[in-house]
């Protein structure tokens, strides 16, 4: 099976380093889910900008899949709220 590569930017590491750890665990599962499935089920290709989005409970991860080079780039993320603004 092909793996992708994960990549946080500066702005998404400074954002999850921000949450607890009970919030932050299943978004780190998520983003780690990302390797096997960078399109599971439920993602959403944005309409407004690049890139796509995979919710985690009330939380948002916004990231941009690179096929031909394996890479999936975590741009940001945040509380649904304040996550599209």
């Amino acid at each position: 099976m092909v793996r992708y590569t994960v990549y946080l930017s500066k702005n998404a590491q400074k954002q999850l380093d921000k949450l607890s750890d009970n919030i932050a665990r299943p978004i780190i599962e998520a983003i780690s889910g990302l390797e096997q499935n960078p399109r599971p089920i439920g993602y959403k290709k944005l309409k407004g900008r690049d890139g796509y989005r995979i919710r985690v409970a009330n939380y948002r991860v916004i990231y941009e899949i690179i096929d031909q080079k394996l890479i999936v780039e975590v741009i940001t993320l945040g509380h649904r709220k304040d996550i599209y603004q």
